[in-house]
């Protein structure tokens, strides 16, 4: 994959990949910028959100199950000095629906993390990943399901 970053004054960039969609990156006013777009880390985060998000909707969508919302939070904890990395992530998977089977959410996860989702196959090798599923029903908004997916 190619991707062109421009700089467009003061601490602002734009950049787009293969797609052509433009994303604007900045910094805030302390650092030089004019508060006019994302964070680079924060595009990794929604980066690998994205990724495994995409992942796990497409397999759900396949296995029947009825899903009527989902988000996923992304936690993170960074290193107190500079360089300023992650050291550990939590992705919390939030599902809202209709009698979905925790076994086919539990796959979905699996399977991004193990098998699809790029982002998170490398971003694994660099900090800990720790991955979390709430299940809600739809209609009465209680919590049905929730717990983790561990690698065995």
């Amino acid at each position: 994959m190619d991707a062109v970053l421009n700089w467009r004054g003061k601490m602002t960039f734009e950049g787009a990949g293969p797609t052509g969609f433009a994303q604007r990156m900045d910094a805030d006013e302390s650092s030089g910028g004019d508060n006019s777009g994302a964070r680079p880390l924060e595009m990794l985060a929604l980066g690998l959100a994205g990724c495994t998000a995409m992942d796990v909707i497409s397999i759900l969508t396949k296995k029947r199950q009825t899903i009527k919302g989902f988000q996923i939070n992304f936690h993170s904890e960074r290193a107190n000095e500079h360089p300023k990395v992650f050291t550990a992530a939590t992705l919390e998977y939030v599902f809202h629906g209709e009698n979905i089977d925790e076994a086919a959410v539990v796959r979905a996860i699996q399977l991004s993390a193990e098998k699809y989702c790029p982002a998170q196959a490398m971003l694994s090798k660099a900090f800990p990943i720790r991955l979390t599923y709430k299940i809600y029903d739809a209609e009465t908004k209680a919590l049905v399901k929730e717990g983790e997916w561990k690698t065995e």
